[in-house]
């Protein structure tokens, strides 16, 4: 009972959400609620996977280019036909990336992520693909419509925030599943110690890619909202400067944990608001304020919930949840 509390209450939290706060902040909770997807669609690559990649973000700037693309000049596009077809092109990405990424190891992975990443950023930015250096526009969002009747329409915030609500719970819902499937556990047996798994007959290199491409493909999911949400495109949301960000959020929310990379991306996102309207040194501050989350909670904030109420968490002890330097030779 008491675990099922705090997600039963946090859920009628956001529901009732739009109807008591105005309109500004229900965009801004919708563009939390999507870098929380992208953060924990990262989540299965770094911390269920033990694959540190810094080419996330070219599978969600990929997304939002492929709506910019379908979207028939100022009509809205359909959700049903464009959100599919970003998904399917974000895992196509990852499958050619992942296959080639994954034959190697620990800083040589990272470096070939980060590579591919740039690969496709310069590819939107010095080629005439959807306006260049210059991004594109959405310049109607998606709606759901059937034979000319129109059933849902993106351009409301308040319908766009539940949509975003309903495909962040699927998220969490489809990560939690997985990683507690035999799937899941195979990949966290490949991370742990990948000779003994390998030892052990589990196809690691199938394993780390399967998941590699549904990580990609619900990043994807997020840079399909995140475009339709703020109606442009650019080159800049596929670089590696917003892997590294989506990393801390990652790193700042606890690694082995399915929602804890929304939890570092909602204190992420509202600290920036904060610093912002506060000072204008806020980057400096922000950056002493992370360093001291990930000394003093080397497991993710979410430890700071057994510690307000005294409780012992259920899983593993916050020292024994970030993964020890030794355990990234693996990959």
């Amino acid at each position: 009972m008491r675990g099922w509390l705090i997600p039963v209450v946090l859920l009628a939290a956001a529901i009732a959400l739009p109807f008591v706060v105005p309109t500004y902040y229900v965009q801004f909770v919708s563009k939390a609620f999507i870098m929380g997807i992208l953060a924990m669609a990262l989540n299965l690559a770094v911390g269920h996977g033990g694959l540190v990649s810094l080419c996330h973000a070219a599978f969600f700037g990929l997304a939002g280019y492929v709506l910019a693309l379908l979207s028939p000049g100022y009509d809205p596009a359909s959700l049903l036909l464009t959100l599919p077809a970003a998904m399917l092109a974000a895992a196509a990405v990852a499958l050619i990336i992942g296959a080639l990424a994954l034959r190697t190891r620990g800083v040589y992975f990272i470096m070939v992520t980060l590579a591919f990443g740039e690969m496709l950023f310069f590819l939107f930015h010095d080629t005439g693909i959807a306006g260049g250096s210059d991004g594109a526009y959405v310049n109607a969002k998606p709606e759901i419509a059937i034979a000319g009747h129109q059933l849902l329409d993106l351009a409301s915030p308040m319908a766009f925030y539940f949509v975003v609500l309903f495909f962040l719970i699927a998220t969490i819902a489809v990560l939690t599943m997985l990683v507690r499937s035999p799937f899941g556990h195979a990949l966290a047996a490949a991370r742990d110690n990948e000779r003994r798994a390998r030892s052990l007959g589990f196809p690691i290199y199938r394993i780390r890619l399967i998941a590699f491409v549904i990580s990609g493909a619900i990043a994807g999911l997020a840079g399909y909202f995140a475009a339709a949400q703020f109606g442009f495109v650019a080159p800049q949301m596929l670089g590696w400067h917003l892997s590294a960000t989506v990393l801390v959020m990652v790193l700042i929310g606890g690694l082995r944990s399915v929602t804890g990379p929304l939890i570092g991306a909602l204190v992420l996102i509202v600290l920036e608001e904060v610093l912002k309207a506060s000072t204008d040194y806020w980057k400096l501050i922000e950056g002493l304020i992370i360093i001291v989350i990930v000394l003093a909670l080397p497991g993710g904030v979410r430890q700071l919930w057994p510690m307000i109420v005294g409780a012992r968490a259920d899983g593993p002890s916050p020292r024994q949840a970030a993964p020890p330097v030794a355990e990234s030779r693996h990959g």
